[in-house]
């Protein structure tokens, strides 16, 4: 079975940062600051509407069948092993291998009719991430962004929210989940680690232990005071030592802020809540995400991989990993819901494609982006709704048939993004967000 953090290329997450890329797509918080303390932040055309997200991306490709979209009428070698079961809305049913987001189907809209044509990982992983088709092959393991992530474009366009970045991700990102042109500054700060340690911390945003609040605010107005000699270049945009005070003064309202350091500490999260979620790495950073969006940050991306099941597909569903990401992702949409959020935050479940009809001789699935199910939950979405449809045995999405343009077209609409905008490379070269991307209007109450 395909590891956690691999997929049927067999390329891992040290692989990726071993090629020197890390730096492109993923950075430390120090690491953002430093980057966008020498760019100004872009104005938004128009206020922008305060939708956040949170995208668990299920990298490998999780099965429609296995899901959302049983297909129990189908013959045995098409419908697997598990049965369909009604969820709480009447009419509309999910696999039994999913019991908890079924029973809160009413909560969620389930787009069953997604579909492109490109069966890599690289060139899915790209396609769903960016509403882009990559312009040339990319390889099972590519690891190249060539349009940036939905997390990198709402980053562009809001900015640091009261400190904090617009864009985060848990605990890697997802190979396009990049910024391409729009620079580092835009990457995710990633927060890596267990947040079901005891122990857990998130790094760059906590003073060391020697050094006391106290201590630390006299530093800074020492700083201040030092700073306040007069330099004959501080008019100059491009001073080296304005973008570090830049720099240093974002870091250092980010330490010392309690707002942050609250989102950032999970150990304060009411215990009944954290059991709800489940008690291992991917539920708590669900819980974690939903304090990240309560705090202000735009997008956060769960990244949650091992769904690429070319073998034994029906026991990896009985397993652990399925029923922490049943678990978890419909404790969240409830917690939300509960805490008067879900209408503000847009919840998506996805991956890069959907398996195949039949299964194969290993009993398992292979890729297939003919027929994708996405859940999504809040942000303006219709409770209770089905949109779209795949045929009798789910080959090929067959009713109200969307591609990945049209998805991201409603993504960025729903956070009050405008699709149809034209970005420009560094080298001036216009690049427009969504090309022909028409809006999925199902899923707009």
């Amino acid at each position: 079975m395909i590891g956690l953090s691999q997929n049927c290329a067999g390329v891992t997450r040290r692989d990726f940062l071993q090629l020197g890329l890390g730096g492109m797509i993923g950075a430390g918080f120090s690491d953002l600051l430093r980057l966008r303390a020498s760019a100004a932040v872009p104005s938004a055309a128009s206020p922008l509407a305060r939708v956040n997200c949170i995208m668990i991306w299920l990298d490998g490709g999780p099965s429609h069948y296995e899901s959302f979209d049983p297909k129990p009428d189908a013959p045995s070698d098409i419908r697997g092993e598990f049965k369909s079961i009604p969820t709480d809305v009447p009419g509309i049913h999910y696999s039994e291998a999913v019991p908890h987001l079924a029973k809160v189907a009413s909560k969620t809209t389930v787009i069953r009719s997604i579909a492109h044509k490109d069966p890599n990982h690289g060139g899915g992983n790209h396609y769903m991430m960016t509403g882009a088709p990559t312009p040339v092959p990319v390889a099972c393991g590519a690891f190249v962004t060539f349009h940036p992530s939905f997390g990198s474009v709402v980053s562009y366009q809001r900015g640091l929210q009261d400190g904090m970045p617009a864009y985060m991700s848990l605990p890697q990102v997802s190979r396009s989940g990049g910024p391409n042109f729009l620079g580092g500054k835009h990457a995710p700060f990633i927060i890596n680690g267990n947040p079901n340690d005891k122990a857990f911390q998130v790094r760059d945003v906590v003073l060391p232990p020697e050094v006391s609040e106290a201590r630390a605010a006299n530093r800074r107005s020492l700083r201040t005071a030092l700073d306040r000699m007069h330099r004959y270049t501080d008019k100059l945009m491009d001073d080296p030592a304005i973008v570090f005070d830049q720099y240093y003064q974002q870091g250092t309202d980010l330490v010392l802020s309690p707002k942050a350091q609250a989102a950032f500490d999970i150990h304060r999260e009411n215990e009944k809540v954290r059991d709800a979620y489940g008690r291992s790495d991917f539920g708590q950073r669900l819980l974690m995400a939903r304090r990240l969006v309560e705090a202000g940050v735009s997008w956060v991306t769960v990244y949650y991989g091992g769904w690429d099941h070319h073998t034994k597909i029906f026991d990896a569903y009985k397993g652990d990993h399925v029923k922490r990401m049943d678990q978890g992702v419909a404790s969240l949409i409830n917690d939300l819901d509960q805490r008067g959020m879900l209408d503000q935050t847009l919840v998506l479940l996805l991956g890069e494609f959907g398996r195949t009809p039949k299964v194969n001789k290993d009993a398992g699935r292979d890729h297939w982006p003919h027929a994708m199910s996405v859940l999504a939950a809040g942000g303006g979405s219709p409770r209770g709704a089905v949109i779209g449809a795949t045929d009798a045995k789910g080959y090929h999405a067959a009713e109200n048939v969307f591609r990945p343009e049209d998805f991201a077209a409603s993504v960025y609409t729903k956070m009050g993004i405008d699709p149809h905008q034209t970005l420009h490379t560094n080298t001036g070269r216009p690049v427009q967000l969504v090309s022909n991307g028409r809006l999925i209007r199902e899923w707009f109450t």
